[in-house]
Formats: structure tokens, C-alpha cells, sequence
């Protein structure tokens, strides 16, 4: 077993249920479980030592809803300006010429970036697999996970509900149901791993009541549940959404999931931004959860999640940075700071405050992905995920005052200087440990730039204009 100990910090924020903090304190990993924390600990040697004079210490940050393979249509300059279901289908015809190597290396591109900002575990949510292409796209993203060291909850998406079939997708990125199944079974059963420390744990996502059809809702239902994985999918995200499900389905988005089985303890939603106050009620009453993603939902004009709302009724909130084409990131410490200033904006002193963003960021999200017993603070028994910040930079001076509140409230201005997952070192000085950055960029950026120019070949589109525009 391999230890870790962590001495002399500025401050340990622990976000455990007291909030308690340990300046000067110290922490110490046994292989991958926090062993001891506090400030007078019986340990003083281990196989890695780092003094960390003038750092603080956080829990990493859990990102609950991504879309990894977006990464290479980030700042498309023809789907900077629409609003969700016309960004869709201008980027799904950029999407249908992905192949398995660009989904690795997008994959690299956002689990890095997620990581050098303080982010260990991601959950991610993959759903589109062109005519032509092997199947097995997932895993790509999953052995790119393994060879960063981040933990990973990808869920295996799927799209059947084609133009053809009254569906917003075209035909060529989505998939039958009998290969959906039969494929999300393989997937569960090569990686799922339900172990406390796992660094690999697979959900069942279909994608949205706009690309799925009925059927496959519920047989996806029936599937996760006989493994005993849990469900994710996109829900209420916009008014096109509601106003799609009204008149093709005849009911509210919450009814729909309702009566396909899509609801408790065991599924989380992506966005749930329109529902009414007695559909907030009945999501806590049942357990679910959503991944609040608020610049996504700001760029593409969603609307407000009601963040306030949702935590009264006992809904679980966390965050998350949605695919990086609708957020142009995937930075989850940026996404906390926009969380606290979107909800000062439009609730003033009901907002959460930069503390409360923090926390939607770590326990709330672990409580989203179930998995608040290995994860979401620094206490004895769970993993040895955080990140750390050197409180010296000067941004920090003159704000040194709630190191708790600290890089939400400054607005982090780069990456943090130390990641460790399950208390292994994947970040130092800013820099990725396990892989040659550069490398990866220039793969990325030649692979990107293939995409559109074939969707543009296919197309006819300029993407690299704006639309409308000369």
C-alpha cells in the first residue's frame, strides 16, 4: 500500500457535516482511505511527503453531468449564438463524423482540464454514436480516464428517437434500441465497479425525452435497476423541451418520467430548470437529484435554476459543467463561481453563498452520484481526493480572510497547484503528471479541426463564421 501525508497546510477545509477546518493541520493516505486529519496526528513519515506551508487544502470537487466528446466543437463560431435545439442540430452534423481516437483525445482534453482545476471524480455523459463508427466509443473515454488518474462515472447515453420518427436527432447518430441494450450491458459488465473506492462506475443515460423513444426509456429503467446502476438523463432544461413533450407525449417532462418509471433515490437529471413547485416537491419526497450546470444554461438562454427551491424540498444538487461546446470549459471551480454570482443576481441574500457553492460542488454532488460515503469532504474512512492552492499567489493578498469562501468568492485566475485521487499526486505545480500536455493539445487541435472541416465539406456551412453574419 502506498501512503501519502500532507503537513504543516495553511488551513484544511473539510466540508464534512460540522464544516470543520484544521489550520496548520495535517492529513495522512493509506493507499487510497484518509487515515487520520487533524492537527496533531500520529504519523510523520510515508512513502510521499509534501509540505504544504501556505497551502489549503479542499475536497476535490465532483463533477455530476458532462458530454466529454463536446470538447472539440468548443467556440464554433456558427453555434455561438443558439439557443438549444438549434445548437443541436447545427453540431450534430459536426458530431456524426467523430471517430473512436477523437472521443480518446477529447476525452484527455476535458478530464484534464477538469483535474488541473481541482476536480477528481467526473461523471460524463456520452450519447452519440455515428452510422459507421464502432460502438464501443465509451471506452475510449474510459481508458483516457484511467491513464489520468481521475475518478470516473461515465454513463452509457443513447439516442433511438431519429428525425424520421418525430425525434430532433438525425438518423445517423442514433442507434437501435436492441443495440442500445445489448451495448449497455457490455458496458456495465466490463467496468462497473460498486466498490467504495472504484475509480470506474457506469450509469444508464438515455438522452432526453426529445431523442428516446418510450420504449427505451422504460427497458433502460429496467435494465439499470436489475444491475443495480443508477439512471441519468437530461430533463427540463428548456420551454422548446416542455412544449415538445406537451404536444407530442401530451405531458409535462416530470409526468413523462414518471410514468416510464424514470424517477428515485437511484436518478439524477441534467438541468432541471422548468419545473413547477409541486414537481420540486414531489422530486425531493422521491430522492432525485439534478446536476445544476448554470453556464451552460446561461449561454444557451435555458433560464434560472431554482437552486433555493430544489435544497428545501430535499432535492440533491450538485454541480455540474455540461459539455464543454455549450460551456467553452471545463472548469468545475469556475462553475461554482458562477453559481454563486447567477443566484446573487436573480435571489440577492437567498442565493447560496459562496460556502453553500462550494458545498453544492463536494457533498452535494456526491449525493447526486450516491456516493457521499467515499467522497465529497476530507474525513477519516473516505478517499484521499482534494486539491490544493497556494494562498502566497497574489491574487489571494488582501483576501486571506474565509478560506473556505476563498477560490469562489476571488474567482480562481489559474489552475490549482495539487489534485490527488485516492492519494495519488495527478497534478503538481499546475501541470498534469501522467501525460505530455502539449502532446495531447496539438492531437486534439488537428482532430477538432478535421471534424469541421469534413461537417463543412458535407454541409455547405461555413462554421467558422457566425450565422447571418458576412
Amino acid at each position: 500500500m502506498s501512503t501519502l501525508l500532507i503537513k504543516n497546510a495553511r488551513n484544511i477545509i473539510t466540508m464534512d457535516a460540522e464544516r470543520r477546518c484544521h489550520p496548520g493541520g495535517s492529513l495522512f493516505i493509506e493507499d487510497q482511505e484518509i487515515k487520520a486529519i487533524g492537527t496533531n496526528i500520529p504519523y510523520e513519515d510515508a512513502d510521499t511527503v509534501i509540505d504544504a506551508a501556505g497551502k489549503i487544502v479542499y475536497p476535490g470537487l465532483i463533477n455530476t453531468h458532462h458530454h466529454l466528446y463536446q470538447t472539440f466543437t468548443r467556440n464554433i463560431p456558427w453555434a455561438q449564438d443558439c439557443e438549444l435545439f438549434d445548437w443541436l442540430l447545427t453540431l450534430y452534423e459536426i458530431w456524426r463524423h467523430m471517430r473512436p481516437e477523437d472521443v480518446y483525445l477529447s476525452a484527455m482534453v476535458g478530464l484534464s482540464e477538469l483535474l488541473k482545476t481541482g476536480c477528481t471524480t467526473a461523471s460524463d455523459h456520452f450519447y452519440c454514436f455515428p452510422d459507421g463508427v464502432s460502438g464501443e466509443l465509451i471506452d475510449e473515454e474510459i481508458r483516457a480516464a484511467g491513464e489520468l488518474g481521475i475518478r470516473f462515472y461515465p454513463t452509457r447515453g443513447s439516442m433511438n428517437l431519429g428525425r424520421s420518427q418525430g425525434g430532433l436527432p438525425p438518423d445517423e447518430v442514433t442507434q437501435s434500441a436492441e443495440v442500445i441494450l445489448k451495448d449497455t450491458r457490455r458496458v456495465i459488465e466490463t467496468y462497473h465497479d460498486a466498490s467504495k473506492f472504484a475509480m470506474v462506475r457506469i450509469g444508464v443515460a438515455p438522452c432526453s425525452p426529445f431523442s428516446v423513444s418510450e420504449d427505451l426509456l422504460r427497458e433502460s429503467a429496467r435494465l439499470a435497476r436489475s444491475y443495480g446502476v443508477r439512471m441519468h438523463t437530461h430533463l427540463a432544461e428548456t420551454k422548446d423541451e416542455e412544449d415538445f413533450c406537451l404536444a407530442k407525449l401530451g405531458l409535462r417532462p416530470l409526468e413523462y418520467m414518471e410514468k416510464t418509471g424514470w424517477i428515485g433515490r437511484d436518478v439524477w437529471y441534467a438541468h432541471g430548470i422548468h419545473f413547477s413547485g409541486d414537481e420540486i416537491h414531489r422530486m425531493g419526497a422521491c430522492g432525485c437529484g439534478v446536476a445544476h450546470c448554470p453556464s451552460s444554461n446561461m449561454k444557451l438562454s435555458s433560464g434560472v435554476f431554482p437552486v433555493r427551491s430544489m435544497l428545501q424540498a430535499g432535492v440533491h444538487v450538485g454541480l455540474g459543467v455540461d459539455g464543454s461546446a455549450s460551456n467553452d470549459a471545463s472548469n468545475l471551480l469556475g462553475e461554482a463561481r458562477q453559481a454563486y454570482l447567477l443566484h446573487k443576481l436573480t435571489a440577492g441574500s437567498a442565493g447560496p453563498t459562496a460556502e453553500e457553492s462550494l458545498w453544492l460542488g463536494t457533498v452535494g454532488s456526491s449525493r447526486v452520484l450516491g456516493w457521499e460515503d467515499a467522497i465529497g469532504s476530507l474525513e477519516v474512512g473516505k478517499a484521499g481526493d482534494l486539491f490544493m492552492i497556494d494562498s502566497r499567489r497574489l491574487e489571494y493578498a488582501g483576501a486571506l480572510f474565509n478560506d473556505t469562501a476563498l477560490p469562489v468568492v476571488t474567482g480562481i485566475s489559474q489552475n490549482v497547484d495539487m489534485t490527488v485521487v485516492g492519494g495519488r499526486i495527478v497534478v503538481k505545480d499546475g501541470r498534469l503528471v501522467n501525460i505530455e500536455e502539449e502532446r495531447i493539445a496539438e492531437a486534439a487541435g488537428a482532430a477538432a479541426l478535421r471534424m469541421v472541416q469534413a461537417a463543412s465539406r458535407r454541409t455547405g456551412v461555413n462554421y467558422l463564421r457566425h450565422r447571418g453574419r458576412v
